[in-house]
């Protein structure tokens, strides 16, 4: 089969396409014929081995697909890796039946993007209803739909932040009040005046260094700030826990794998809602660009380049 493979870890440049064996599905696992594969942020770390698990070589990388097994079921599923070949693994307790209605693209949008969305805001900052939301870099694959996901929840005040013209008239469309480029020198105070000259509740922030620094600084008593990545490869500074203290304030952290270690199924009952907003109309995945299996070096680099919005894909076919 088809698939790209890491032998040595680096940036885009290390992703090959080979001819690799078809893999076996062991027992409590699923074999999925892949028609489509989700292209995340975090897959640029496995690539580089800078992610929160180490990766190990070779490597084929990918940490979700769609597609349809054996029996004919059609599921979207999360393989850790593998994700990038016309045919991959998963086990079954993370591969979750597609409901009738729902394409690809949205199917992989969910999986990962959507259900980061639905934890951050129901689980990391416990957004309540009339509370402002910041939602950094809000025309990607979580952005655009925490945004969504923020008003159809009853979010006061949504801002966000993107680095162009054409990605924050993408957030306001989706529903963002306002659209601001976090790259501005003072991004506290441009934040507290897009909320109106209030400091802001709840931050959602995935970009790290002084977007970071800054937004801390500009939450509320009692604000809440969510870290979910670092696409910046910056390291915010250091926080002092007196710091938080003085303003009354909470820095959590989110890495989806910890969902499957709580209590319940909270996957399911994420995706659960997530699949009812989008047949009811309420959310929408936002296409990020389709490339073959043979482009995989250039989604990598469109990615890490900023030049994207939405969900990224690869066609395993061509």
């Amino acid at each position: 089969m088809r698939a790209i493979q890491i032998t040595e870890f680096g940036g885009p440049e290390v992703l090959t396409v080979t001819e690799l064996p078809e893999p076996e599905a062991g027992p409590g696992h699923l074999l999925i014929d892949v028609s489509r594969a989700g292209v995340n942020y975090a897959d640029t770390h496995q690539a580089e081995n800078s992610y929160l698990s180490a990766s190990t070589l070779p490597m084929v990388p990918g940490g979700e697909v769609v597609g349809t097994t054996p029996d004919g079921r059609r599921v979207v599923a999360l393989t850790g890796t593998g994700g990038y070949a016309e045919k991959a693994v998963a086990p079954e307790a993370l591969a979750w039946d597609v409901p009738e209605g729902i394409d690809d693209v949205t199917a992989l949008g969910m999986i990962i993007q959507g259900a980061s969305a639905w934890v951050l805001l129901r689980r990391s900052v416990h957004l309540a209803p009339g509370e402002s939301v910041v939602v950094h870099a809000a025309a990607g694959g979580v952005g655009t739909l925490a945004v969504q996901l923020a008003r159809a929840w009853g979010a006061g005040r949504i801002i966000a932040t993107a680095s162009s013209p054409e990605k924050r008239a993408l957030a306001l469309e989706l529903g963002a009040d306002v659209a601001i480029d976090a790259g501005q020198p003072d991004l506290k105070d441009a934040l507290i005046d897009a909320n109106g000259g209030r400091r802001v509740d709840t931050v959602l922030e995935m970009t790290g260094g002084e977007v970071t620094d800054q937004s801390l600084r500009a939450l509320a008593p009692f604000g809440r700030l969510a870290f979910y990545g670092m696409a910046s490869r910056k390291e915010p500074s250091p926080v002092r826990p007196a710091t938080l203290m003085a303003h009354s304030t909470t820095i959590s952290g989110m890495w989806l794998a910890h969902v499957f270690q709580l209590p319940g199924d909270v996957m399911r009952t994420a995706l659960g809602e997530l699949f009812g907003l989008v047949a009811e109309g309420r959310l929408r995945v936002i296409g990020g660009g389709e490339y073959g299996l043979s482009e995989a070096r250039r989604a990598h680099e469109d990615l890490r380049a900023r030049r994207t919005t939405g969900k990224l894909v690869l066609d395993p076919s061509r």
